[in-house]
């Protein structure tokens, strides 16, 4: 049943809050559309659990708009409904980029819930009423923010659903929230200090075009980075859709109790909506020339984000929406910080310009609310801008460190002039953040990300193998930076894959004794591999869900990443919050670089090992020598330096050497051999040994 109600049947309401408000005297819907001609709110109210009943409210511009805010206010029995905005107005997208159908029913932009649906089933944004009001109540028993300080973090990245979906997973509630809940004890283990999720605001996983090449089936967007609500958790990721915003609150409670905090990765660079050949399910049909930026003559889409829109951050409407979100996510759902996907597009004005003080990155910085949240940036765009060390002056932003992942990988791929690259990576980046007043936290430090190569893959493939994405091969980076050892693939031999995972423990003990805030991605810690895809967002399946089987396959491997996790926590010689001092001060130096005698450095392009000596008598800490071979082929015998003077042993204690086999590659300090200064220690190609002192 459907009826159409006029404005005598609501009261006017009020402009603001915007969204769907319950009030004491009914519930404010309030959206903002400064083109339109007029509104109307379309309700389906529950007349039971299977029937509903379906009203529209005309709102006028005379009587139920403030400014460019159409609101109205119902009665509170209106409290269990479905509902979306029908929007009328002129479209003329080549005049004024203006966008509008009123026979699409839209979602609300400030929306706190959608339709429910279980991960696959089809979704009718843009065709029905699909905005839901939460009940939002929960117990959070006192949860308060874990603030654990950025030299201290240790971030873990996952995708919720592919983290546990696997049966190997061995959860009772596979790809869900309830399974990162069940695996809150490996992540204890592994020792890391935050979880780093994939987009959970609700996207539409089946609007991916692309067939596999094979079967013919239409392929899923796993990854989520196309999001058509930011304000609606996904619910496809609950193990029961209906409640999925209390499972979600329940998993951060979990992992607060843990001491893991909750990192997001949101997307505000672009929407799901895609091109103007795309699917309009909010933002182009309420304001398109407001949340997008248009090319000024033909109002075509500027696409800066390579995904066919890219929203219009620095329109003041724009900001204070974004603000709104993150504000929701921090005050609502207790999450602890963010990750902003293609960031620099933050940056851009109005018309598209880099602008040189962005309103929008102090927006977020400065806000009271946001204060102690961790805010980090992928500091690029995919139009070709890349601001990784530019991106901001203010210390409260940090970056994906795109240099630390290429320079390291270049290094230990035998790749020529990376040793100066791969000192400057180790000791925090001060090329990049010290000229603007920052410091190592600043650099969020990483080797593999969701995108691209695993750590497994990058030893293994030099080209990527994309086939089964459907798009022939063309798609993901060609750059990768790699090296197979030898043999492209994972039909190898015994001595072939030791190489591997020596090469794998040499880059991950790079990433963990550097500084910085390291990150890793979830199941490198044990062997993950994509089968050389590089680029799996379509792939929800077994190449790119995790195979928790390689956990026991590959323990050592395991055992050799929570031991560099442990000395790192350990020992604050490796997360410094400030640059090491300049070699000319009166103190003794902090750190020392060697080539393979001591006194003596090579950053000659065609050197291919590294030696560093860090002095941990500033934090009353141990010392340490690090030693890295870069070299495909040939070992390196380095000449063992005096420890510092204050140390109280002259011993050097070797606890790791990357080119032994578990659990000889990592071995307590008590039991590990000594050398004194002076003498020699070979290090194999690709291999990296760490000597302590006592």
């Amino acid at each position: 049943m459907s009826k159409n109600i006029g404005p005598a049947k609501g009261k006017r309401g009020f402009p603001l809050p915007l969204g769907a408000t319950v009030l004491p005297g009914g519930i404010n819907f309030a959206i903002f559309s400064r083109h339109a001609h007029s509104v109307e709110l379309v309700v389906e109210a529950f007349a039971s659990e299977t029937e509903t009943e379906s009203y529209s409210f005309t709102l006028l511009p005379e009587y139920n708009k403030t400014g460019d805010i159409w609101h109205i206010l119902l009665p509170l029995y209106w409290k269990n409904i479905r509902y979306g905005y029908r929007i009328n107005g002129t479209t003329e997208v080549r005049e004024r980029g203006t966008f509008f159908d009123d026979s699409l029913l839209l979602l609300d932009p400030y929306c706190r819930k959608l339709e429910p649906r279980k991960w696959g089933e089809e979704a009718y944004y843009g065709q029905k009423p699909c905005c839901r009001i939460p009940e939002h109540s929960f117990d959070w028993q006192e949860d308060t923010p874990l603030k654990t300080p950025l030299n201290e973090t240790i971030i873990y990245e996952l995708h919720v659903r592919g983290f546990t979906a696997s049966t190997t997973s061995g959860v009772k509630y596979p790809g869900t929230y309830r399974g990162i809940i069940e695996k809150i004890p490996y992540l204890q283990s592994l020792g890391v200090t935050a979880v780093e999720l994939m987009p959970i605001a609700e996207f539409d996983e089946n609007d991916n075009p692309f067939l596999h090449p094979d079967s013919g089936e239409r392929l899923k967007n796993l990854w989520g980075y196309n999001s058509i609500n930011f304000f609606s958790l996904k619910s496809g990721y609950a193990a029961n859709p209906t409640d999925h915003i209390r499972e979600f609150k329940e998993m951060v409670l979990a992992l607060h109790r843990a001491g893991i905090e909750v990192i997001l990765d949101i997307v505000f660079n672009h929407s799901g909506e895609g091109g103007y050949n795309g699917t309009t399910t909010s933002f182009r049909g309420i304001d398109n020339p407001v949340y997008y930026l248009l090319e000024p003559d033909s109002h075509e889409y500027m696409n800066f984000s390579g995904c066919g829109n890219t929203m219009n951050c620095n329109h003041p409407v724009v900001r204070e929406f974004i603000r709104g979100v993150l504000r929701y996510w921090v005050i609502e759902m207790h999450v602890d910080g963010f990750r902003f996907d293609l960031a620099s597009i933050l940056g851009r004005d109005t018309k598209g310009n880099v602008l040189p003080d962005p309103p929008m990155l102090e927006l977020i910085a400065e806000d009271p609310i946001l204060r102690d949240t961790k805010i980090i940036a992928e500091a690029w765009d995919a139009a070709g801008l890349y601001q990784v060390g530019s991106f901001s002056t203010d210390k409260r932003w940090s970056e994906w460190n795109g240099k630390f992942r290429d320079d390291v990988r270049s290094f230990f791929a035998g790749f020529p002039d990376s040793v100066t690259n791969l000192a400057t990576r180790i000791a925090g980046s001060s090329d990049l953040y010290l000229p603007s007043s920052r410091g190592p936290c600043n650099s969020i430090n990483f080797i593999t990300s969701h995108d691209g190569f695993t750590l497994y893959d990058l030893v293994s493939f030099e080209k990527k193998n994309n086939r089964l994405n459907g798009e022939n091969n063309r798609d993901g980076d060609n750059h990768n930076i790699s090296w197979n050892s030898g043999k492209e693939g994972l039909q190898i031999s015994e001595k072939i894959e030791a190489f591997r995972l020596r090469r794998i423990k040499s880059m991950a003990l790079t990433l963990l004794l550097s500084q910085g805030v390291p990150m890793l991605t979830a199941g490198d810690e044990f062997g993950r591999t994509q089968q050389g895809n590089n680029n799996a967002w379509c792939q929800d399946n077994e190449t790119s869900w995790l195979d928790w089987s390689k956990a026991a396959a590959n323990s050592g491997l395991l055992r050799f990443f929570r031991k560099c996790i442990e000395l790192r926590k350990k020992h604050h010689v490796f997360r410094r919050e400030f640059f090491f001092k300049n070699a000319a001060a009166p103190e003794p130096e902090e750190i020392i670089w060697q080539s393979l005698s001591p006194g003596t450095t090579d950053w000659s392009p065609i050197c291919h090992h590294l030696g560093f000596l860090l002095n941990g008598s500033a934090f009353h800490d141990n010392h340490f020598f690090v030693m890295l071979n870069g070299s495909r082929t040939l070992p390196a015998a380095f000449e063992l330096p005096q420890p510092p003077e204050i140390s109280n042993s002259s011993k050097w204690y070797k606890i790791i050497d990357t080119a032994q086999k578990s659990p000889k590659d990592f071995v307590a300090l008590q039991h590990a051999s000594f050398f004194r200064a002076g003498d020699i220690v070979q290090i194999a190609p690709m291999g990296a040994v760490v000597l302590q002192t006592r």
